[in-house]
């Protein structure tokens, strides 16, 4: 039996009993669970009507079982034992976060790094199934490396085919090629359920069907979840999660999501791509900050903060903390529990923290996360299914990769990093309004990042290196936090395009983008394509940042010319700041 709850304080509080009142008179519960496309207005009801399947996922989820059960067995029979999973955003952070929470190997390759590419391959092909998934069919990245694949199997003697399986929408131009060239198997998926939404669709469960998870397990927990979410009362967790995500006034639109015992590994960035995708368009929306219990910004008093704790079941817990909201005292705080099996709402009166405590199983938080952006989406005046934001930088993107443009000077060089943005972090020319003291070194430069930040903004670091082989350039992160006093997230890219990439240009204008690009040793040919990995990798950068710039948003490149002296330039110069 599933479990679910969660615990509520401050100013998370008191949107849920500002907003939550109003949704269940609206029957919004209910009428969402009917897929009532009307739900977010006249302008966003065109996309809600093909948008609304994940409510019902669960028959043909279901139906799936038997065949990821079967081709596992003959891929097993046949030594294959290895699965590699080729995908991007919704296609790969789910089969992350599910793969990873039951302790089963899989290889997310979410990387166009022509490094993290190579380690994927060197690891091996005769013993790997690469399951190629994309909604659209059409994702470079993916398509990319179904090539290269493809063409290393045929290297080694093997039949393509047979070690390639698919994950698509019906008629996708993936589905076309995975059909016309025999391709071991294809899986279609509900073209109602977008990419975002679709962790408890074919897009989550395959790959981690043939690595081997009890996904039989994860849809009873999540189905079990869908009637408590149905329900239009005020005990139901995905409408208060959902007012205290986008209800808070004046809004708290910075969550700080920390994990804290939940046993869920990596959950929090297969929410950051959820909420963020979801919400940050129009000028608005709520940015998730993933960090780690501890980091600066859990005990930030600053007033655009919420605290997102993701914690293990009270019940687990023989002897809980003082303060849990296992055992209230009356006069401390109200029970509004509501149950799966046990789904507890507790919020205390008397706690000045505003943060939301969240447990319970995976494919309960699945669900319920999906559900409480959908209200978030309604709170916000915003349609939570689309992303206008997102084809931008890949069309610069496609520019840069047709034109081939020469590369531009940086304006600073610091031994191995280069160094390029505004006057206010290269320093300017005597008589400028920026100063004219150029920096000497990258701890002068990381201090000047920190500064540029507004009062309410945050700091993006965008790193474009391989996040298997580099995982020390997380470090950065909580660093710059601290020094800045702001909040500051980490995306690897270009994993993070189809994430925090549609917040970054459609959200709240008002971030800075630290982008940390490098130089390879290596580079792989993309069979059929007139550019390489490295050459993708640094179209995708340079047009990310040509849109942000483009609306105003300040970037700084810091670009490592020796990757190895760089990375360790950049953390001398982080313990120097």
């Amino acid at each position: 039996m599933s479990s679910l709850g969660l615990q509520a304080t401050g100013d998370a509080l008191a949107a849920i009993d500002r907003h939550v009142p109003a949704l269940v008179e609206d029957q919004f519960a209910s009428r969402l669970a009917d897929q009532d496309h009307t739900l977010w207005g006249p302008d966003a009801a065109e996309e809600a009507a093909q948008r609304l399947g994940w409510m019902d996922v669960f028959e043909e989820s279901r139906e799936l079982i038997p065949q990821i059960d079967a081709l596992r067995a003959e891929l097993r029979d046949e030594g294959i034992t290895r699965v590699v999973l080729a995908g991007m955003g919704g296609s790969s952070l789910a089969p992350e976060v599910i793969a990873a929470t039951a302790g089963k190997p899989i290889t997310v390759l979410d990387s166009t790094d022509p490094e993290m590419v190579g380690n994927a391959l060197a690891a091996g092909v005769k013993d790997t199934v690469v399951v190629v998934s994309s909604k659209s069919g059409s994702t470079v990245e993916t398509d990319s490396q179904r090539r290269l694949f493809e063409q290393a199997f045929s290297d080694a003697g093997l039949d393509p085919a047979a070690h390639l399986v698919v994950v698509t929408d019906p008629g996708s131009p993936l589905e076309q090629v995975a059909r016309e060239s025999g391709y071991r198997q294809v899986f279609t998926a509900d073209p109602t359920v977008g990419g975002r939404y679709s962790a408890l669709t074919a897009f989550g469960l395959v790959p981690t069907g043939l690595a081997g998870v009890d996904i039989t397990a994860l849809l009873d927990d999540a189905e079990e979840t869908r009637e408590v979410l149905a329900t239009d009362d005020t005990d139901n967790p995905g409408l208060q999660l959902g007012a205290a995500m986008a209800g808070t006034a004046p809004l708290r639109n910075k969550l700080i999501f920390s994990d804290e015992g939940s046993g869920m590994v990596g959950f929090a960035s297969w929410a950051e791509q959820l909420i963020a995708e979801s919400t940050g368009k129009n000028g608005t929306g709520v940015l998730p900050v993933v960090v780690n219990a501890g980091d600066p910004e859990t005990s930030s008093d600053a007033a655009d903060l919420l605290q997102i704790r993701l914690v293990a079941d009270p019940e687990d817990d023989p002897q809980p903390d003082a303060g849990s909201g296992t055992d209230l005292d009356p006069g401390t705080g109200t029970d509004v529990s509501s149950s799966t099996d046990s789904t507890t709402s507790t919020v205390s009166t008397t706690n000045t923290d505003h943060a939301v405590e969240v447990f319970g199983s995976l494919g309960a938080q699945l669900l319920l996360w999906e559900f409480a952006t959908a209200v978030a989406g309604r709170l916000l005046g915003i349609n939570p299914f689309d992303q206008p934001d997102v084809e931008a930088a890949k069309t610069a993107t496609r520019g840069l990769l047709d034109a081939q443009p020469e590369p531009t000077d940086p304006d600073l060089i610091i031994d191995a990093v280069e160094i390029s943005g505004p006057a206010d972090i290269v320093g300017g020319s005597a008589g400028s309004e920026a100063s004219s003291v150029r920096p000497q070194d990258v701890t002068e430069v990381l201090a000047a990042v920190g500064r540029l930040i507004p009062d309410h903004g945050y700091l993006a670091i965008q790193a474009y290196l391989d996040r298997l082989s580099y995982p020390e350039l997380e470090v950065l992160r909580s660093r710059l936090a601290e020094q800045s006093g702001r909040p500051v997230t980490f995306g690897w890219g270009p994993r993070f395009l189809h994430s925090t990439g549609q917040y970054h240009k459609g959200g709240t204008p008002e971030g800075v983008f630290l982008q940390i690009t490098a130089d390879s040793d290596v580079d792989l040919e993309i069979p059929d394509r007139p550019f390489t990995f490295g050459q993708l990798l640094a179209a995708q950068a340079a047009g990310d940042a040509s849109v942000l710039r483009e609306l105003g948003r300040p970037v700084i490149r810091l670009h490592l010319t020796e990757r190895s002296d760089g990375i360790a330039q950049l953390l001398n110069g982080l313990r120097g700041a």
